[in-house]
C-alpha cells in the first residue's frame, strides 16, 4: 500500500494502536500548534518503526497541550529494510544530504565509519537520528533504519557479519559500468560502504579487494563527490540486486 502524501506525517515514540492516545511531547507541541497551526479535530499520519501507520485525530485538552488519538491504521508494518549503508564522515550539511537520501533509497543499517583519509568528524548521533526522522516522515517510509556508532574500517571488517556481501565504489576500477560486477553478487543480504572525498588509501583498498565477501564496483567516467556517489552507488544497487526488481 502506497503511502499517502496529502497528510502529515509525525514519528512518535509511544506504541500505536487502536484507540492509543498520545501526548505530543514539547517539540511535537511547537510543530503542530505552531508550525502547521493545527486545529481541533485535525487529521495526520503517525507511525513509531513497529506498529505501522496510522490515522490520528488532534484534539487541545488545554491551551498547552496535545492529544493524538488512534482513527485507524492506514498501513501494515514492513518488514525492516536489509541494506546496510556504511560510510565515511563528511561535512556537516553534505551528511545531512546524504543520511537523508540513504533512507530515502531503502538503507536500513546506517553506520558511518572511520577510514585514513577521512575528512569529516562524526556527527553527534541526535543529528543524524535527526535527519534519519525527518527523512522518514517526508517520504512515507515506515521501517526506520537503525543508527550504528561510528567504527574504525579495519575493526568493521574483521568482525563482519558471515553471508553479507560488501559493496565498495572502488574510484581506481579498471572499468566504468559497475553492472558486470554487479550481476555477479549472489548474495541476498548487501552492504555499500562509500568511501571520504580524498578516496580510500591503497592500503584499504588492498584489504578490500583481498577480502573474498567484498564486490568493488566503478561509478562511470566522472569523478562524483561522496554524497553524489552514495545515491548513484545506492540507485544503481537497488536496481540490479535490491528491492527495485
Amino acid at each position: 500500500m502506497r503511502a499517502n502524501y496529502r497528510l502529515q506525517r509525525l514519528f512518535v515514540e509511544a506504541d500505536l494502536g487502536p484507540n492509543a492516545e498520545i501526548e505530543a511531547d514539547k517539540n511535537q507541541f511547537h510543530y503542530l500548534a505552531h508550525v502547521l497551526r493545527a486545529a481541533e479535530g485535525t487529521e495526520l499520519l503517525a507511525f513509531n518503526g513497529r506498529d505501522g501507520e496510522w490515522l490520528m485525530r488532534l484534539t487541545f485538552p488545554t491551551r498547552k497541550k496535545i492529544t493524538l488519538t488512534a482513527v485507524e491504521q492506514t498501513r501494515p508494518q514492513p518488514a525492516a529494510a536489509d541494506l546496510h549503508y556504511l560510510f565515511a564522515p563528511l561535512k556537516t550539511g553534505r551528511m545531512d544530504y546524504m543520511v537523508q537520501k540513504a533512507v530515502e533509497m531503502g538503507a536500513g543499517i546506517i553506520q558511518p565509519v572511520m577510514t585514513r583519509h577521512v575528512q569529516g568528524k562524526p556527527a553527534k548521533s541526535e543529528r543524524l537520528a535527526a535527519n534519519i526522522i525527518e527523512a522518514a516522515e517526508q517520504c512515507g517510509v515506515l521501517s526506520v533504519p537503525e543508527l550504528r556508532e561510528p567504527a574504525r574500517l579495519e575493526e568493521l571488517l574483521e568482525n563482519w557479519e558471515p553471508g553479507r556481501q560488501l559493496i565498495f565504489c572502488d574510484e581506481g576500477a579498471e572499468t566504468q559500468n559497475p553492472l558486470a560486477a554487479l550481476e555477479t553478487v549472489e548474495a541476498a543480504r548487501l552492504a555499500l560502504i562509500v568511501g571520504p572525498e580524498g578516496g580510500f588509501s591503497d592500503e584499504e583498498r588492498s584489504l578490500l579487494r583481498g577480502l573474498s565477501f567484498v564486490t568493488a564496483i566503478p561509478l562511470g567516467p566522472r569523478i562524483l563527490r561522496a554524497d553524489t556517489a552514495a545515491v548513484a552507488a545506492l540507485a544503481v544497487i537497488q536496481a540490479t540486486i535490491g528491492d527495485w526488481r
